[in-house]
């Protein structure tokens, strides 16, 4: 099996960040997906902030030292991988293009390709929740073909509806909040995925597989 490389480095007196190296990875983030769930077993540990390939620990140094810590993070970094964790599975349904997709055909035309062969390859990705962050509920989705790869726009927007579907750079990923993205905006969804009166306002979580169902807009 080949090894996961990682670089940890001080954030400050009291915190801890491990970056795994290479590009955004599943095999990764499944590792730090783990340590998140785990860092109780770490003595002065407060708490574990995990993003996209990376991770914050934060600790008390009267318990234990960066240096220790540090050991302890490692081993288990390199124990084998447990076994999968049961994850939901979300199916998204997506107006591609026309008023619901503005940045559609910019974005494809940048892929090099038609912006229908564009929405077909996007719906038909397998994408992973790598974390939640930015908005209440977003989610960082994984998984994206290289090929639909795409900065973000140079001049972010003001205000970006809630329901968009949006590419960044390597990922995707559906706007939960109204509000102001660089992020393209290729479709829409209805779908609701914030609900601030439930008792899980979040939809998805960490580790749950997304898929896109396609219907072009006219």
């Amino acid at each position: 099996m080949t090894r996961l490389s990682v670089d940890v480095s001080d954030m400050g007196e009291r915190g801890l960040l491990l970056t795994a190296d290479g590009p955004l990875s599943i095999a990764a983030q499944d590792r730090i997906w783990r340590l998140a769930s785990d860092h109780g077993l770490w003595p002065g540990v407060t708490q574990t902030v995990p993003g996209v390939n990376n991770i914050l620990v934060l600790f008390d140094p009267d318990e234990v030292s960066a240096a220790a810590l540090t050991e302890m993070i490692l081993e288990t970094w390199d124990d084998p991988p447990d076994a999968a964790t049961a994850t939901a599975e979300h199916v998204i349904p997506v107006h591609y293009g026309g008023d619901a997709g503005f940045d559609l055909e910019e974005v494809a035309d940048i892929a090099g390709m038609s912006p229908e062969e564009y929405a077909a390859r996007h719906a038909a990705g397998d994408y992973v929740v790598m974390t939640l962050g930015a908005y209440p509920g977003f989610g960082y989705l994984g998984g994206l073909d290289e090929a639909l790869a795409v900065p973000r726009r140079a001049t972010p927007r003001s205000e970006v509806a809630a329901g968009a579907v949006m590419i960044g750079g390597a990922q995707t990923a559906v706007m939960t909040t109204t509000s102001p993205t660089g992020w393209n905006v290729i479709g829409w969804t209805d779908a609701a995925l914030l609900d601030l009166s439930s008792d899980r306002p979040s939809k998805l979580r960490p580790g749950d597989r997304v898929r896109f169902e396609a219907e072009v807009a006219r």
